[in-house]
């Protein structure tokens, strides 16, 4: 069995959720029982605590836009202890720096499978962590290659496998329900191939109803016969249908699955590809980059616009509460889109680019009988913002 972890910013409600402080739909009522709980500190007291360390460590404020509190999803078995996930922060600690303060395993979410009828568990643990690096008082700094050193962590501490990241974890995904499919038509197959020897056996000779005529000799009641021959062919009729309904449909299903095996198989290469090229090209990556930022830009630009819409009469003129709004939307989008918060602040690292953006979500555009789609426009100039 895999597991993986992967830490994002924590959500307002962690703890409601972590610690079931209320009853959610989606979860076995009768299993939250198995649930365990640790932590050492509430979130909110733990913000206050790494507010004022980062005051007192760097004479400043911990900046607005920090992630100082991270929460991270972890799969584990079902005889995953709390200790085991206790070893597992403290070798996040050690080697990461990151220092978790709350766990929660839960046993009580999953799904029941449409076809088995049988209960899938969704057997994971939640860790909360504080992100601030003790030596600096600003929150952690972390390359790529320490996030995969936190599935290693994750791997070695809980006895189970490494995850699979990426494009290539959703092609053994994919295969894996393939061979799930091949097998299941296969017994589909053998339960055709079963009933029709039985059809040709001679264990049907029971439905033949025998009895004396007026002479005391046995005789076929054809009537009878014919009825109870009837009956058991309309109900095996009746079963060979549906059992050939449910071959066209795992033959297509497997039909789809090959198609996107392919697919996969075709976007691994292409993504290797593109990542030898970036990795030698620095003119290529510095293109893509561009590309990236741009998407984020145009993104960034409607969620302001629609926060201004959803908050038209919003008082916008104070800078601190102004920024905390920006803020929010810019959590909001890495939260929900998947974008490393590292791509806001390299946008708004760019002066003028970061006054047009806070002008859009203060003052809205400069004509507000323009569409949506119109993109930000500078000052002075009627063209596009700078992507760079």
């Amino acid at each position: 069995m895999k597991t993986s972890i992967n830490f994002k910013a924590v959500k307002p409600d962690a703890e409601i959720h972590n610690f079931r402080k209320k009853t959610f739909d989606y979860i076995r009522k009768e299993l939250t029982d198995k649930n365990e709980y640790w932590q050492e500190e509430k979130i909110s007291d733990r913000i206050l605590k790494i507010e004022t360390y980062c005051k007192q460590k760097s004479g400043r404020k911990l900046q607005s836009n920090a992630m100082p509190i991270r929460e991270a999803v972890v799969v584990i078995k079902e005889d995953t202890t709390m200790k085991d996930l206790h070893d597992l922060s403290r070798k996040l600690e050690q080697e990461l720096g990151i220092r978790v303060f709350q766990i929660a395993i839960h046993k009580d979410e999953g799904h029941w499978d449409k076809e088995s009828k049988e209960w899938k568990p969704n057997l994971h643990a939640h860790l909360v962590a504080d992100w601030q690096d003790l030596k600096t008082g600003k929150t952690l700094k972390h390359q790529s290659f320490h996030y995969s050193k936190m599935q290693d962590l994750a791997a070695e501490c809980l006895g189970m496998e490494r995850g699979t990241a990426g494009s290539v974890g959703r092609l053994e995904a994919v295969e894996f329900k393939i061979q799930k499919k091949e097998e299941e038509l296969k017994a589909l197959d053998l339960k055709i191939q079963g009933m029709t020897a039985q059809l040709g056996s001679g264990q049907f000779n029971d439905l033949i109803i025998k009895e004396p005529n007026f002479f005391g000799v046995q005789q076929i009641n054809l009537d009878k016969t014919t009825k109870n021959y009837g009956n058991a062919f309309r109900l095996y009729n009746a079963e060979l249908l549906k059992i050939n309904n449910q071959l066209k449909a795992k033959n297509k299903q497997i039909t789809e699955l090959q198609s996107q095996s392919k697919e996969l198989k075709t976007e691994i290469s292409d993504l290797k590809s593109k990542n030898s090229i970036l990795l030698t090209d620095p003119n290529v990556f510095a293109l893509e980059k561009k590309k990236y930022l741009d998407s984020v830009i145009d993104l960034l630009e409607k969620s302001i616009r629609y926060e201004r819409m959803k908050n038209p009469d919003s008082d916008r003129s104070d800078n601190n509460k102004l920024k905390e709004e920006m803020n929010n939307i810019c959590r909001e989008l890495s939260a929900g889109s998947q974008i490393p918060f590292s791509a806001f602040q390299q946008i708004f690292a760019i002066v003028e680019l970061a006054s047009e953006l806070f002008s859009l979500l203060s003052f809205g555009p400069s004509n507000e009988q323009e569409p949506d789609y119109i993109p930000v426009q500078r000052k002075k100039k009627k063209k596009k913002i700078y992507r760079g």
